[in-house]
């Protein structure tokens, strides 16, 4: 199992190490020891979070500025939730760990791929999830660390999470092979921009679930008819 879970997560591993590399060398230029990097990516794990509390914190913002930065950053993750409730049984320790583990890459796993057979889905996902993280921690890790013994051009290292989700776009078209979640999500996300450029990515998904169940209450409405 380990060995398909390493391979079912590489496309993550390729995104979080340098990600977090890139998180740990500007989080270093705070001043901050650098296994404060790696205790982030233990206990916050929240990769735009974590970038956007860089800002937070060269601005001497305040906790409470922080916090409610933070929850409507990561308000997105309340949609996973949602859409994953079938998914998830009662794991125990696991499930806990599943929600607290669930990030944008993980969910976009956890909603295309197919558990192999024989395999059993608690431990599958709780593994997946793991190894996510320990990418990413690692990657911090590694970053804050350098940063301590050398000097670098940290500009543009951020890219590297645009990349990441491109290349997890591409796996959810190459598993779904049709067009209409990802027209809807352009529109959304477009609209998104024009009108909630603030909270884009709030809204763009907010808007995504609202022309889904539209339009799937629209189809309902056609089969009941014939």
């Amino acid at each position: 199992m380990i060995r398909t879970v390493l391979k079912t997560t590489l496309p993550i591993c390729f995104g979080y190490l340098p990600l977090g590399v890139a998180f740990g060398m500007l989080f270093q230029e705070l001043g901050y020891p650098w296994y404060f990097a790696t205790l982030m990516g233990v206990f916050i794990y929240a990769g735009a979070a974590q970038f956007m509390a860089i800002g937070l914190l060269t601005a001497s913002a305040g906790f409470v500025e922080i916090a409610i930065a933070t929850f409507f950053l990561n308000s997105r993750h309340l949609f996973y939730g949602l859409a994953l409730l079938n998914s998830f049984g009662n794991w125990g320790f696991r499930k806990l760990y599943l929600i607290f583990g669930l990030t944008d890459e993980v969910y976009a796993l956890m909603s295309t791929i197919e558990v192999p057979e024989g395999y059993d889905k608690s431990k599958f996902y709780f593994l997946m999830t793991l190894f996510s993280q320990s990418y990413w921690v690692l990657g911090c890790t590694i970053g804050a660390w350098t940063a301590t013994q050398l000097t670098f051009n940290t500009q543009g290292m951020e890219f590297a999470a645009t990349a990441l989700f491109t290349v997890l776009l591409i796996e959810q078209w190459i598993k779904v092979r049709k067009p209409l979640p990802f027209v809807i999500a352009l529109i959304a996300s477009a609209i998104a921009l024009l009108l909630f450029a603030q909270h884009m990515l709030l809204f763009a998904i907010s808007l995504s679930l609202i022309m889904m169940m539209v339009l799937r209450s629209t189809n309902q409405k056609v089969r009941d008819e014939y």
